[in-house]
């Protein structure tokens, strides 16, 4: 055996640092489902039954719930920023990539609106990094898959943070609220995008007023 030849206890170590990760990342993925029907001020029991573990695997990996909070906010951007290229490729139709991002991206926000009152007395600095790290990750996928969608030219009208800042406008509120449908107005408005970069009338900003409402 070489020095550079891995030992059995590296393998072995190795072998539990993947499936820790593979743990987490399940576990996380049952965070953010159960968030997104119950809020994240769901149970961690609920959590738990999803994931098929024990609540005390979930305080290990997360002792606190901005701890679980925050991760599953950085596991649900990581996986849109991977779901936009990868959309493009397997849809077909651009527009179609488009729309399947946006209602992940609505079910994010059920996190992301949430993160305040979990962080609690770390809100402002914490979510301030955060809100960063998120528009630096999912703008430029956003962008990319509108100028897929609508050609270049007609892109630049509605750009990706113009089209995430009126669907987090939509979807304030909207995960409790019986009578307003957040995932539905959401993809009107990308209905209407896909419309205006279709066409070659005024852009949404140009349109004449009514005449005597000002």
């Amino acid at each position: 055996m070489t020095t550079s030849d891995p030992t059995p206890a590296d393998t072995t170590s190795r072998a539990r640092r993947a499936d820790a990760r593979r743990n987490e990342q399940a576990l996380l993925d049952a965070a953010a489902a159960v968030f997104v029907t119950d809020g994240v001020d769901a149970p961690v029991r609920l959590i738990a039954a999803r994931a098929g573990v024990g609540m005390g695997t979930i305080y290990r990996h997360f002792p606190t719930r901005p701890a679980l909070v925050v991760a599953v906010y950085r596991h649900q951007v990581e996986a849109l920023a991977e779901a936009g290229p990868a959309l493009l490729r397997e849809a077909g139709d651009p527009g179609q990539a488009l729309r399947r991002w946006v209602a992940g991206f609505v079910d994010f926000l059920v996190t992301k609106h949430g993160l305040a009152d979990a962080l609690g007395a770390d809100a402002g600095e914490g979510a301030n990094a955060l809100h960063e790290y998120f528009i630096d990750r999912l703008v430029p996928v956003c962008d990319a898959l509108l100028e897929a969608a609508v050609g270049p030219a007609a892109s630049g009208r509605v750009t990706g943070y113009m089209l995430m800042r009126g669907i987090g406008n939509l979807s304030i509120g909207g995960c409790d609220a019986l009578r307003y449908d957040a995932s539905r107005l959401a993809q009107l408005l990308v209905a209407g995008v896909l419309a205006e970069g279709g066409d070659q009338g005024p852009a949404c900003g140009e349109v004449s007023p009514v005449p005597g409402a000002r």
